[in-house]
């Protein structure tokens, strides 16, 4: 039987128990496993790690682990370039498009009103996700562990939390976006980017106090939904403003 000694930093806590949190334990294993296999056993998804220190240098998943290693595990860098020390992948994962699991359908509209490229269906299955995931570059949002450890995903977080504006506040921080925030510039059903339109070529599509009290509107060119600030947008933009207030 070999051993090594095994410590995982911020975030990558949460998928671990107490007692193994925040501080090295010894793992037990037999044979030459990778030190993704380990990882993964452990409870954290690899896509959720960017970085892999053993013995303090930097190694790829494919690392064999020898009795006696010391391995420190680090979670996506987002806001800063790790790419000179980071083993595990060509560069960072900062492109900054997503896709939702059927979850998190509400996260989806807030996701897509800050002007994040973000696909979602309902009827979208696991394997779907991945490959559209893949071919498009997409990081996966998903509140399934299970999904973000598939062998081909290289993108994801899993959102710890239930809540709404909880899930917004993990995902702002964690991808570093409140620089990135443009409100009302992307269709929250469709995804499609919005355009402006004349109120006088859409007067018949209005109802009376909408004619009356609003001036701006959008249209979105995809689903042929039509935007403008109202009661609904600033109760969604209020929400979005007090979630940046505390990032």
């Amino acid at each position: 039987m070999n051993h090594a000694w095994f410590r995982f930093y911020e975030e990558l806590n949460d998928f671990l128990p107490i007692g193994k949190r925040k501080q090295f334990f010894l793992y037990s294993f037999n044979g030459n496993p990778s030190v993704k296999d380990i990882i993964e056993a452990l409870g954290v998804p690899h896509v959720e790690v960017d970085l892999i220190l053993v013995n303090s240098l930097s190694v790829s998943f494919s690392y064999k682990l020898l009795n006696g290693d010391s391995v420190s595990v680090f979670p996506v860098f987002e806001s800063f370039d790790i790419s000179s020390v980071t083993h595990l992948r060509e560069k960072p994962l900062r492109e900054l498009k997503f896709i939702l699991d059927v979850h998190l359908g509400k996260l989806t509209k807030y996701m897509r009103l800050c002007n994040f490229d973000t696909y979602y269906r309902t009827d979208y299955n696991d394997q779907e996700i991945v490959d559209i995931a893949i071919s498009e570059k997409r990081i996966i949002l998903t509140r399934d562990r299970e999904l973000l450890k598939k062998k081909l995903v290289t993108r994801g977080y899993w959102i710890r939390s239930q809540h709404l504006d909880e899930q917004l506040r993990e995902v702002f921080l964690r991808f570093d976006l409140k620089n990135q925030i443009r409100l009302f510039n992307r269709c929250i059903e469709c995804n499609g980017i919005l355009a402006d339109i004349s109120k006088e070529n859409i007067l018949d599509r209005l109802l009376p106090k909408t004619r009356q009290y609003y001036q701006k509107f959008k249209i979105c060119p995809g689903c042929d939904r039509i935007y403008w600030e109202g009661s609904h947008s600033e109760r969604m933009k209020g929400i979005i403003d007090d979630i940046i207030k505390v990032l």
